[in-house]
């Protein structure tokens, strides 16, 4: 039985298993027929749901300008965003500028971007580390460029740039892990927001400083931690401007656990192993997990429900799917 869909037809499970078993050229058509469809959908659905995670935050009538504001940013050169992708699957994103515990310059901003645009179109990828060179993670902005800009417009511009970027960062369609070793100050604390969970190594902290430089977070810190800990907590944490160490982390959900290596080799390979536990499987699918979990946190319930409905019909009767229904796996 064939289930009409309002961009094609798509197969039931059962129809699709006794297509694979029955030899009859009409059948075979069928099947061909069914994964030439449920290409397109799956084509047009990651389009749609592609421009929707890069659409940005804010635009012209916000008074903001990208692309002026990238030529101011690269005028602070420094360090450097540097992407790796690994055969499994899992992405790492190295923050390369030590000699500054790894302080965003403006050129690092810029950077950033472009490796989320690059892993916005990283088709077999399915999770993403985020660390620090030199056994620390980032200690926030480089406080040259900071003064450069310090006037109200520009200020208000990097945020704009960095929320937009943050926040692609945030949607990714791969499941997002901050390995935070050494100390994770300002914006490296919003940063770890960003990600989907976050690892801490014995010794290394997370603090949110922002009220002692007069301010408050930017990069949609705030809005973010508010998500993971609460209100309370974060307001504790915000006000406070406190250090929190991997075991009060772990009390307030901020962290999900506490590795044992503070070594940066040994702490990213056990980064990888905790990773790879939610990442074993094919890309399509963890992904699409990914999308709808991202669905049900950021929209209202019908909308989360609708794309949850078009993100279902991208792996109905794919290729995860057929294998599956021809290994008849039992519940167990």
């Amino acid at each position: 039985m064939l289930f009409a869909e309002d961009n094609g037809f798509l197969l039931s499970p059962s129809a699709l298993k006794n297509f694979y078993y029955t030899p009859c050229d009409q059948n075979q058509m069928f099947l061909e027929m069914a994964v030439s469809l449920w290409k397109n959908l799956l084509q047009t659905t990651k389009e749609r749901i592609l421009q929707q995670r890069r659409m940005s935050l804010y635009n012209g009538a916000h008074g903001y300008d990208e692309e002026l504001l990238k030529k101011k940013l690269q005028q602070f050169a420094g360090g450097s965003i540097n992407l790796s992708k690994e055969d499994n699957g899992i992405g790492i994103l190295t923050l390369n500028n030590p000699k500054l515990m790894n302080a965003f310059t403006g050129t690092m901003m810029v950077e950033l971007q472009e490796r989320v645009t690059e892993l916005e179109n990283w088709k077999d990828g399915k999770g993403l580390i985020i660390y620090g060179a030199g056994n620390t993670f980032c200690s926030g902005s480089d406080l040259n460029a900071v003064k450069a800009i310090s006037n109200s417009q520009d200020g208000m511009n990097m945020c704009m740039f960095m929320q937009n970027t943050l926040t692609r960062l945030m949607r990714l369609p791969l499941i997002s892990v901050a390995l935070v070793q050494g100390k994770a100050f300002g914006g490296g604390a919003e940063l770890t927001t960003a990600c989907d969970f976050r690892l801490m190594t014995p010794g290394s902290e997370i603090r949110f400083v922002h009220k002692h430089m007069g301010l408050v977070p930017g990069w949609g810190g705030a809005a973010r931690l508010v998500r993971i800990v609460g209100s309370g907590a974060a307001l504790q944490l915000l006000s406070g401007a406190a250090g929190v160490d991997p075991e009060r982390a772990l009390h307030l959900g901020l962290s999900e656990e506490t590795l044992s290596s503070s070594d940066e080799t040994g702490a990213l390979e056990e980064a990888q192993a905790w990773l790879s536990q939610y990442t074993e499987g094919p890309a399509t699918v963890i992904q699409a997990v990914k999308k709808v979990v991202t669905a049900g946190r950021e929209l209202p319930v019908e909308a989360a429900l609708r794309t949850e409905k078009d993100v279902f019909g991208t792996v109905w009767g794919g290729p995860a799917n057929l294998q599956a229904l021809v290994r008849r796996p039992k519940h167990k």
